[in-house]
């Protein structure tokens, strides 16, 4: 019961990651037939990020009155409702409309699970999980770069993400009892819950304390960009491809998974590394590839640099979100680090909200060509922050 679960949430995971590449891949054909300009995807994008932090600000309150089953399987549920609504709109407009439940099915189930690993599985098995969640968002471009390729529409590929989302849908909810037992017997033996339930009797720290504790400006502004890093280029590496450099569409769909294949490998290679070397150097090591796979971008080396500089932002950024993470206690103590890190990921989503519809205003009022530019200008803050937060908070490890 226990790996059959397991395996449940494994495959929760991909789902997880499989919508969150789609846009980026498909907007260079979708726009066109929208009538609108290139830096509208800005709004969509902004739209389900406004979504993803309501709901994951109110995923604790749900969780507790329906359990975490139930919201994983009602969040999955709408991300499909969302994406066939996706597949079949003819107007901008309805993009907006669908991209509600768009975002907050992703925060839900987001922000459930991870809380449900975090307190019934070992730390692994949230390091792998992350991986599964990048093999899910390497996959959607994929679909959609099949999608297109054949002919068959960026309709066709929303449509086939649509349909995988609710057979997960329909696992779920056969496997809803099972969810009840895992929790129950986690309980009886005390598997990692009473250390968080420990740390949760805390007094709560209100947010002006939060910011007021040394180091936890940088922290947010640190993750703040990562996640800006990581959402501008997945959403906007396509439509440079393709209006910059001019690469087809259907070939910047199917190298815009190359990102995100670079995360996936990433990570997995990131669990053994943390073995040698100290969450530190790997965030250092993490933002000079970034830099490095920019530049590939930026320099005129050709279409195979260009795109291979994809794979290469990917690898740089895999260790950076966990490594940000796992460092947080050794940073600000054990009995803070849930606070910290509620409000890290607050700025990761704003980052996300925020920073990709701002090129998209780049994009149209001056040039897409700026996006390398931009996300080393996004780099250089995160290396200056991060290095600010080592001074302040002395990390000895």
């Amino acid at each position: 019961m226990f790996q059959l679960l397991l395996a449940i949430i494994y495959l929760a995971f991909i789902s997880l990651g499989l919508p969150d590449a789609l846009l980026g891949s498909a907007w260079p054909t979708m726009y066109p037939k929208f009538d609108v300009p290139v830096s509208y995807v800005g709004i969509v994008s902004m739209i389900i990020a406004f979504g993803t932090i309501i709901s994951s600000l109110q995923s604790d309150r749900l969780t507790r009155k329906l359990g975490t089953g139930k919201v994983t399987a009602i969040s999955v549920a709408m991300t499909a409702a969302a994406l066939f609504g996706f597949s079949v709109s003819h107007a901008f407009w309805m993009l907006c409309l669908w991209a509600i439940p768009y975002g907050l099915g992703a925060g839900s189930v987001d922000a459930s699970l991870n809380n449900y690993v975090a307190l019934h599985y070992t730390s692994r098995h949230m390091s792998w999980l992350h991986c599964m969640w990048g093999i899910g968002a390497a996959a959607g471009p994929y679909v959609m770069g099949y999608a297109l390729t054949g002919g068959r529409g960026w309709n066709m590929g929303y449509r086939y993400i649509a349909i995988l989302q609710v057979l997960l849908t329909m696992v779920l909810v056969v496997s809803l009892p099972m969810w009840k037992k895992r929790s129950l017997s986690s309980r009886t033996a005390g598997e990692e819950v009473s250390g968080n339930e420990a740390a949760n009797s805390d007094r709560d720290l209100t947010l002006r304390e939060i910011i007021s504790i040394p180091g936890a400006k940088e922290v947010m502004i640190t993750f703040f960009c990562y996640c800006a890093v990581e959402a501008t280029t997945g959403l906007w590496a396509s439509s440079y491809l393709v209006l910059n450099r001019g690469v087809d569409a259907e070939t910047a769909a199917r190298f815009g998974s190359l990102f995100y294949i670079g995360i996936t490998v990433g990570r997995a290679v990131n669990g053994f590394l943390t073995v040698k070397f100290s969450d530190k150097t790997l965030i250092r090591m993490g933002q000079s590839i970034i830099a490095i796979g920019t530049l590939a971008m930026l320099l005129p080396l050709g279409d195979a640099v260009a795109l291979s500089g994809l794979i290469i932002i990917g690898l740089g950024c895999a260790p950076v979100y966990p490594c940000v993470i796992h460092s947080t206690p050794a940073h600000f103590g054990a009995d803070k680090s849930q606070a910290v890190i509620g409000v890290q990921m607050a700025s990761a989503y704003v980052g996300t909200c925020l920073m990709p519809p701002v090129f998209g205003l780049i994009a149209e009022h001056i040039s897409v060509s700026l996006f390398p530019v931009y996300i080393l200008a996004i780099l250089v803050l995160m290396v200056m922050m991060h290095e600010k937060l080592e001074k302040k908070t002395s990390v000895q490890k």
